[in-house]
């Protein structure tokens, strides 16, 4: 299975949520995730999960650099895919 897998705006949010123990509807959108709790262990283990589940675009510099949750989505789950 060398194809990338499709990963949604919830699923994104939900893995967000569960690394940081909290609800999806507390993933705060715009605000900064290291602030939230995401260090940056929890940040590796979430890349590591979504590469493993075959998403090229994790990746752990990138979003360090901006740990904004309407960042990643744009990363994550580009426009052109959002609809599938």
């Amino acid at each position: 299975m060398s194809e990338s897998m499709t990963l949604g705006r919830q699923d994104v949010i939900a893995d967000i949520a569960a690394a940081l123990g909290v609800t999806p509807d507390e993933v705060p959108v715009d605000g900064d995730l290291t602030d939230a709790g995401l260090d940056s262990v929890r940040l590796m283990s979430l890349v590591e999960k979504w590469r493993a589940a075959g998403v090229d675009e994790a990746d752990f510099a990138t979003l360090a650099a901006e740990p904004v949750l309407s960042a990643w989505l744009d990363v994550l789950v580009p426009a052109d895919r959002a609809g599938r």
